[in-house]
């Protein structure tokens, strides 16, 4: 049995489970027992809620009794926070603070930043209870949520287990609004869990076997909500609603039926609807269409104080402009925002640290959380048949991997501050071994000839085909006569790429290869690598590099059609054989990935998931179904000089961190100006 409790407030102890972890932040190396982290005891300085002080800008709405004081506005037993993640410690409340995003829809990565979950991971990447008071987990399969008492959504309703009940019964279980049934994360063998609704603030989900998503899935930086604001969303809702007045709503806004109608103002991760109540830090105040900047403004429900009394988020508002990407580094470095990563490269550095000083911000570099920095993906499901045929020989692409050279690509763009390495988890993981990362990442131009020449495969009539014979200029040829060039496709978005490419382009001429690159807007680039009319793309590598043998391994399977290099077996998997394609016989280790990907979903037993990562990643090291390039390569972090508790040192990632998210940036708050 595991258990997470938090104690009444007068006890010093909060019990943490490290679910996906290790060490802090650049730390060295994890030890192999490290893979399986035992239950850790935290300690909590505040032996009581400290008396609690009204918030500055919403002070006069309380006086005026437009809103509740606030110690009726927070949970009986709010998250008090006595530890941040950076040096700064507790702070002031107030100040505005700016950011940069590219698009409108970019309005969801406040979603991500705020990063109020059911549980989150922190900067040391342990994972925690944070909107939860307290969690119970009983043999991996039965867990016991306790919500805060008193907690209360954005508009001051409470929040309490009819907003799970709502969202399982008349939302995940409705065939209108959810056609395809209830999230993946909430089937074990295809079987829903049993759920119990003990009171208001506590609910139990059981399964008859172990779910490993089930928690790690609350944490995500795009979460499995499994509760809704029943309240409001009821006025939408057919089962709810009048149907006169849900007519109206339908018309008002011209959808289709009501099942549109709830999907547009129930969407709680695109954060696209400012009436749409919510728990985060800071809630949406401008409406679409968004013009050039998205203002969002503290929540006065929001349910975490400091040590002090003082609410968080410290920051009373947050402002989103929206310029075009090419521009972000432009104005980041002339002083225009004050908290910004996102659309800043390496390349960017020595441009921003030119303007640190006129402007009044730093630049500080961060680790990357990626497998690798950049990767490529043949793309298995290519539709054309002799080059699927190619690309689905792994001789092939050991061959394309030994004639990378990776150093000198290192030393031309990352001034040596990278690492050469196969896209795989990195050192601090405690999962790490070097095999993973250097298997057949040494530049070897003659072995690399020497497999093509001798690789044989069977061609989609049966016969045999090599890759032995060339054309005038030296380009190999495939069995039908056609010159070996591959054309890899790019989101066209980053010189970076392009600039990587050209390099491996260069090298790959000396093994009788040809690169073409093309590029595509991202849309059409998704749409093409799932309909298998994409031979080869680049792209980043494995989101989460960090993980041990408790986090999910799904990345290194063909589970979802968002896996690049075997989209449509992904597909198949996800739409029941549906849509997409089998794992043909032929490719058994391919088949292994997906059967022991679901094996690990199956087990409570931590060693032998550990056991069946290990054998994933040797695979990968084997086979070479991505191709890394390099990895470890900084990213740049502007970060205004009066803004205070940002990490000088952190890592910046998707997974597990959010980005911002795990640093809490409701804690960063702002000095005053002198």
């Amino acid at each position: 049995m595991t258990a997470w409790r938090s104690p009444p407030a007068r006890r010093l102890q909060r019990l943490v489970v490290a679910v996906a972890v290790g060490l802090a932040p650049c730390a060295p190396a994890a030890l192999a027992d490290d893979a399986c982290p035992a239950i850790r005891d935290v300690a909590d300085s505040a032996a009581r809620v400290p008396t609690l002080q009204e918030t500055p800008l919403l002070a006069e709405r309380v006086s005026a009794g437009k809103l509740p004081p606030i110690a009726e506005r927070l949970p009986r037993e709010p998250l008090v926070v006595d530890r941040f993640a950076g040096a700064d410690g507790p702070g002031r409340s107030g100040g505005e603070l700016v950011t940069l995003m590219a698009i409108a829809r970019e309005v969801r990565m406040m979603v991500v930043y705020g990063y109020a979950r059911l549980v989150v991971f922190d900067d040391r990447r342990h994972l925690h209870p944070d909107l939860l008071q307290d969690v119970d987990v009983q043999d991996g399969r039965i867990f016991t949520l306790k919500l805060r008492a008193g907690h209360k959504w954005s508009d001051g309703a409470p929040f309490t287990t009819e907003d799970f009940r709502y969202f399982w019964e008349d939302v995940a279980n409705n065939a209108e609004l959810s056609p395809t049934g209830p999230p993946l994360e909430m089937l074990v063998d295809g079987k829903p869990p049993k759920i119990e609704i003990i009171d208001a603030t506590t609910i139990r989900y059981s399964w008859d076997r172990p779910n490993p998503y089930f928690l790690p899935a609350q944490a995500r930086p795009a979460p499995l909500f499994i509760f809704r604001p029943a309240h409001y969303l009821k006025q939408f809702h057919a089962k709810y609603a009048e149907p006169a007045d849900l007519k109206k709503k339908i018309d008002a806004l011209r959808q289709r039926n009501w099942a549109s109608l709830h999907n547009r103002m129930d969407d709680m991760y695109r954060n696209e609807n400012p009436d749409l109540p919510s728990l985060h830090p800071w809630i949406v105040e401008t409406r679409p269409p968004y013009q050039h900047r998205i203002t969002f403004v503290r929540n006065p429900y929001y349910h975490r104080v400091d040590v002090r009394g003082t609410q968080l988020p410290y920051i009373d508002r947050v402002h989103m402009n929206l310029v075009s990407p090419s521009l972000i580094p432009l104005k980041a470095g002339s002083g225009e925002s004050d908290l910004q990563a996102r659309y800043l490269r390496f390349d960017n550095y020595t441009f921003l640290r030119q303007g640190a000083k006129q402007f009044g911000f730093e630049v500080r570099l961060w680790e990357t959380g990626l497998g690798a920095h950049l990767a490529l993906y043949p793309n298995l499901n290519y539709a054309e048949p002799v080059w699927q045929a190619v690309l689905r020989e792994p001789n092939v692409r050991r061959a394309l991997s030994m004639a990378i050279d990776r150093e000198e690509i290192n030393e031309i763009l990352y001034v040596g501050m990278a690492t050469p390495s196969n896209n795989t988890v990195r050192p601090e993981s405690p999962l790490y071994k070097s095999e993973y990362r250097s298997k057949y990442t040494q530049l070897d131009y003659k072995e690399a000839n020497r497999v093509l020449d001798k690789v044989r495969f069977t061609m989609p009539d049966g016969k045999e085909g090599g890759l032995n014979k060339r054309n005038g200029r030296g380009v190999r040829l495939l069995p039908d006569g056609r010159p070996m060039i591959i054309v890899l496709e790019t989101a066209g978005e980053s010189t970076e790429e392009t600039d990587v490419l050209r390099l491996v382009a260069d090298s790959w001429k000396k093994i009788g290869v040809e690169l073409v690159t093309r590029p595509q807007t991202r849309e059409i680039l998704r749409g093409r690598i799932y309909s298998g009319e994409t031979m080869m793309t680049i792209w980043s590598g494995l989101e989460n590099s960090l993980p041990d043998a408790r986090s999910n391994p799904s990345e290194l399977a063909c589970l979802s059609q968002a896996v690049l290099w075997c989209p449509k077996f992904g597909q198949y998997r996800e739409t029941g054989g549906k849509s997409g394609e089998s794992i043909p016989a032929s490719l058994a280790m391919v088949k292994e990935l997906s059967e022991l990907a679901e094996k690990w979903s199956r087990t409570a037993d931590c060693r032998e998931q550990e056991r069946i990562w290990h054998r994933m990643l040797q695979i990968h090291a084997d086979f070479q179904y991505t191709i890394g390039v390099v990895t470890g390569v900084k990213q740049p972090v502007v970060v205004a000089s009066k803004l205070k508790n940002v990490p000088r040192e952190a890592v910046y990632s998707w997974e597990p961190y959010a980005f911002f998210g795990a640093y809490r940036p409701d804690s960063f708050w702002l000095e005053e100006k002198k």
